[in-house]
């Protein structure tokens, strides 16, 4: 299994680009499904998670061409409305591909989907069961699989327990298709969804609202397709500003928009960081002592959850104590006892809080990433830290972030990718 050496400690400066949201990657190929006719979908990141979404397609009897930083799907061929349980298993965003599905053509099989085990007790998919029940959906369950059917699908007036960003999506996809009117309250607000929207009414749907808590559909006899151009991912954006801020680094992020981070930035000014911004890039520039400053998590547009892992990172550079509220998902603070092991002064103070006080030194470990979001913390934390330190299962990181030890090294990282 691959890993990361790092040497932490060099100095970093130069310029990186932002590839394609994952996020939003995950929900346009499914989407493709919903016509007959070609996609092309561009700016595409080359990930673990995009590889498996596009072999699900093939899978179901879809055909791909792919470049380099694009592809192009064409799903008029497709003929099955079960889900391998092979790829399911892998990505959670698997289960993006059952509302499209199900619209198109009446039903759909699928397994319970994979991927990160983070939050995996509060990530149930119980607003994708409700919701298709809501459009007149039957649905049948076992131990291992999920078997929806909907001959007759219709319009619902369906209210999100919870705000979700995949349920949000996936019901409004599925809607799409449903000759009657939806509409969906307490929706999710990420930009992702508003693009998506946006893409999907250009070929014939009609929907309102997106970007805000409601969001209403008309369904649509059949859609069309044709180009889409994924938007710069803001929790990579995220990511490199606070690594740039953790390391005191010149670093110019290219390639994002920076209004999709703004309560980032805003802390960042807050707590002494300086840098600057335009219109398709922030300059991380150096600075001096760096304040504490408490954040919890929370949907947009308030603290990403995703950039919860790297903003404790900087905290633990900090001078004076901060406080961390998780409040989106399960287990998400855990991996902090690794930073710890690292010489990090961290406290739990129950499973959704930890105070971590600085600043203080880290110290290069052996660990092991976890998941997606804390892999790439931990990343940080050892470019920050004196000596070497490995890290695990990086198939975790390289599941969102494309390349990013040959980025890193153009910045001067001594990082190497071994076998």
């Amino acid at each position: 299994m691959p890993k990361f050496i790092i040497n932490g400690g060099q100095e970093l400066k130069g310029e990186i680009e932002v590839k394609g949201a994952k996020n939003q990657a995950l929900k346009i190929i499914p989407a493709a499904i919903l016509s007959k006719e070609k996609i092309t979908i561009k700016n595409l990141p080359n990930i673990e998670d995009v590889n498996k979404a596009l072999d699900l397609i093939v899978e179901i009897g879809g055909k791909i061409e792919r470049g380099r930083d694009f592809v192009e799907i064409d799903t008029s061929e497709i003929n099955q409305i079960e889900l391998s349980e092979k790829l399911v298993n892998k990505f959670r965003s698997s289960v993006m591909f059952a509302g499209p599905v199900l619209a198109r053509f009446g039903e759909v099989k699928f397994p319970h989907p994979g991927g990160c085990v983070i939050g995996a007790v509060s990530r149930p998919i119980d607003f994708f069961l409700e919701g298709f029940q809501a459009f007149g959906a039957e649905v049948e369950m076992n131990e291992k699989h999920y078997y929806i059917k909907g001959d007759k699908l219709h319009g619902a007036d369906y209210f999100f327990p919870t705000v979700s960003v995949t349920g949000t999506e996936s019901l409004m996809m599925t809607a799409c298709l449903i000759p009657d009117k939806t509409i969906l309250r307490n929706c999710a607000m990420e930009p992702e969804i508003e693009t998506l929207a946006e893409y999907l009414n250009e070929h014939g749907a009609k929907i309102t609202g997106a970007g805000s808590p409601t969001i209403i559909i008309e369904g649509a006899k059949k859609l069309s397709a044709g180009e889409f151009t994924i938007i710069p991912d803001r929790i990579e954006t995220g990511s490199f500003a606070l690594m740039a801020a953790t390391t005191n680094s010149e670093i110019t992020i290219k390639n994002c928009n920076p209004h999709h981070v703004e309560i980032l930035l805003t802390i960042l000014k807050k707590i002494g960081v300086n840098f600057e911004v335009g219109t398709d890039f922030i300059k991380m520039k150096k600075s001096g002592v760096i304040k504490p400053y408490d954040i919890k998590t929370h949907e947009y547009p308030g603290f990403p959850t995703d950039l919860q892992s790297p903003y404790i990172v900087l905290m633990t550079q900090a001078q004076g104590t901060s406080l961390v509220q998780e409040n989106i998902y399960d287990r998400r603070l855990l991996w902090t006892d690794m930073l710890s092991q690292m010489g990090a002064n961290i406290i739990m103070c129950d499973p959704h809080r930890v105070t971590i006080s600085g600043p203080t030194q880290l110290y290069g470990k052996k660990l092991t990433s976890p998941d997606l979001r804390a892999g790439i913390a931990l990343v940080i934390a050892a470019l920050t830290a004196k000596g070497n330190t490995e890290i695990d299962n990086i198939y975790q990181i390289e599941r969102g972030y494309e390349k990013i030890d040959e980025r890193l090294q153009a910045l001067g990282a001594d990082i190497k990718r071994v076998e």
